[in-house]
């Protein structure tokens, strides 16, 4: 019997794959910088061609489909549920892949969580955000501040919510959180997470919710539900309000 939404996530990872071929291009030239929402939210020619490359892509391909994506990270999402995930790490040439019940991957060598449960031990990783209003910035640092209090192993940022939540896909670090990005930074990464054997929760502790901007994703429901009881939680309006 076919298989759909394998020809659709088999698309995808070509798609991935062909925009990192843009980007690795891009590296050997100039790059010219532009602002986003804000001077530290940096956008480059290449990530515009990137973006628009795979939006006419997908849409000559699947016209009546919508996938989120940012960058090299694509999420396949039905009712706001992802089916499946590929996030590509072009200058590693990393390609993570992940099916719902299918097992999560990195160039085909399955992946796993660490499984760490001691928060003594847990390396973490976020971003300081593209927000820089004062209360947001003072919010951010402090739920770093606390978190080191308890005290963690460490926190480290490698630039984008896709590669940190791969990062605890493969084990390196033991947690993920962020306050501030969209349903488009975490849909791709989201599934591979969860298909690695970790696990996604609200920043709250609760249900994760993928239209929320909020996301902890970890080795495992006791670290998760740990970090959580530490942060304070920065307002934000929905990826889905109608207003």
């Amino acid at each position: 019997m076919a298989d759909p939404w394998q020809e659709c996530m088999d698309y995808a990872v070509a798609l991935a794959r062909k925009a990192g071929e843009i980007i690795h291009g891009a590296l050997k030239g100039e790059v010219s910088v532009m602002t986003k929402s804000s001077p530290v939210d940096l956008v480059t020619e290449t990530d515009q061609k990137v973006e628009n490359f795979i939006i006419s892509l997908i849409k000559e391909k699947y016209p009546s489909h919508r996938f989120p994506f940012v960058a090299v990270s694509i999420g396949f999402v039905v009712n706001k549920k992802i089916e499946f995930g590929i996030v590509y790490s072009c200058i590693e040439d990393k390609m993570y892949t992940a099916r719902k019940g299918k097992g999560a991957f990195c160039n085909g060598q399955k992946l796993q969580v660490s499984g760490q449960e001691d928060i003594t031990k847990s390396l973490l990783v976020t971003e300081l955000g593209s927000n820089r209003d004062p209360e947001t910035v003072k919010i951010i640092l402090a739920n770093m501040e606390r978190l080191l209090s308890i005290p963690i192993h460490g926190i480290r940022a490698v630039g984008t919510a896709a590669v940190n939540m791969c990062l605890v896909a493969t084990g390196g670090a033991d947690a993920y959180y962020e306050m501030g990005i969209h349903c488009w930074d975490m849909a791709g990464a989201g599934i591979i997470i969860t298909e690695a054997g970790g696990v996604l929760l609200d920043v709250s502790g609760g249900p994760f919710d993928l239209m929320s901007r909020r996301i902890i994703a970890a080795s495992s429901r006791a670290i998760g539900e740990r970090i959580a009881k530490v942060l304070q939680v920065i307002p934000l309006k929905r990826d889905d309000a109608t207003n």
